[in-house]
Parts: structure tokens; C-alpha cells; sequence
């Protein structure tokens, strides 16, 4: 008797998570000139906020790179775990 590997294929599907237990989405801003970042935050508006003080306090520093963490859930099609699984 030999081993064998058994290989079975499935359709996952990936997701933005919204599950009521799913972590929040958070936003940061980073200056593109000099890298100082705003602090990693639930509010757009605090990050946004920060932005434009930076930019107050350092006029030269225009350019900046908005940081997004959303979450994601994966799941087999046919699996116990998809939305409304």
C-alpha cells in the first residue's frame, strides 16, 4: 500500500468583512514629504484633521497618502462560514 495525496478544489470567495464582530475600519494620513503619520484612528475626520495642521505648521508639505485598514473575510462558496453561513 502506497500513500496518496487527495486534492479536493474549491470556490473561495473574499470579501469585505461586516460581520457585527469584524474590526472596525481605521484611517491614518502620512505626509508624502518628510513620512510623520497621523494616529491610526476609527474617524476619517481626525486623520484628515491632521493633515492640514501638519500642513499649516509645514507649508512645503502638500502631498499626502491616506492609509485605510478594512477588514476582509474569506470563505468556501459552499462552506459553513460565508455570510449567511
Amino acid at each position: 500500500m502506497s500513500p496518496h495525496t487527495v486534492i479536493r478544489r474549491e470556490r473561495w470567495t473574499l470579501a469585505p468583512d461586516r460581520e457585527p464582530d469584524a474590526e472596525p475600519f481605521t484611517f491614518a494620513m502620512e505626509c508624502a514629504v518628510c513620512g510623520e503619520r497621523s494616529v491610526t484612528g476609527e474617524e476619517v475626520t481626525d486623520a484628515q484633521d491632521w493633515s492640514l495642521r501638519h500642513a499649516g505648521r509645514h507649508p512645503s508639505h502638500c502631498s499626502y497618502r491616506e492609509l485605510i485598514t478594512r477588514p476582509w473575510r474569506a470563505w468556501m462558496e459552499n462552506g459553513p462560514r460565508g455570510p449567511r453561513g
